[in-house]
């Protein structure tokens, strides 16, 4: 891809969250975009911080690593948001400065423990499977008040909020509809974690249902970075 069309992708896509924050009186400030930068070369994720990106999503570890040392010179925020391993949970908490999808008790002890005393605790959310679909990781709806305890105890974590990645469905008030379960879960949860703001919600296909639904931080690949080579 040319250095053009990610910058022309990237000034689309502000628009976009700018429209849809405004649709839903609410100031653009408070979404970020989260470029997921998975099967990316280093230089597209450069060339989006370039136009202003700064948060990166990564799916596969050993990839990761890699770009994240070869970008060691730029100023980024790197999140991990694939499936955790519990084998993979030390180079993750080494690494990393937020985990999006954390589902079990245990990978979230091993992710604490193994978290550098030199740095801050890792930021993380819960992992939701809202659409109760079979073949997605995520914690249930029932389920997440006992590991939001569980976490928020542990000392290399802070729990920030909630991740989901509903059901494919072009019907906007089904996807608003599914946003705004996970708001609601996170919503009673505030009494047992009263600091949670992060509502990691929303891709390009969804993204304005998304943000109508409170989303504070959307999950975008496709639209910044093009089509992936197959």
């Amino acid at each position: 891809m040319t250095e053009p069309i990610i910058s022309d992708n990237i000034a689309k896509l502000l628009e976009r969250v700018r429209l849809a924050a405004q649709k839903s009186q609410r100031d653009k400030a408070t979404v970020k975009v989260l470029a997921v930068s998975k099967t990316r070369p280093s230089e597209a994720i450069r060339r989006a911080h370039e136009c202003g990106l700064y948060e990166f999503g990564e799916n596969y570890l050993q990839e990761a690593l890699k770009k994240i040392e070869e970008l060691s010179d730029l100023d980024l925020s790197w999140h991990f948001i694939g499936p955790i391993q519990s084998n993979k949970t030390k180079l993750i908490a080494e690494n990393f400065d937020w985990v999006h999808s954390i589902d079990r008790a245990k990978v979230a002890r091993r992710l604490s423990e193994q978290r550098p005393t030199h740095l801050p605790p890792l930021q993380t959310c819960i992992q939701v499977n809202i659409s109760r679909e079979y073949s997605k990781s995520g914690v249930s709806l029932e389920e997440l008040p006992f590991l939001a305890k569980e976490l928020r105890r542990l000392p290399g974590l802070t729990l920030r909020g909630l991740m989901a990645i509903p059901a494919e469905a072009d019907d906007f008030e089904y996807q608003s509809g599914e946003f705004a379960r996970l708001r609601t879960a996170m919503e009673n949860l505030k009494d047992i974690v009263p600091e949670m703001d992060t509502l990691s919600m929303g891709m390009s296909q969804d993204m304005e249902a998304a943000i109508t639904e409170g989303s504070t931080m959307v999950r975008i690949g496709t639209d910044i970075f093009g089509p992936r080579n197959k």
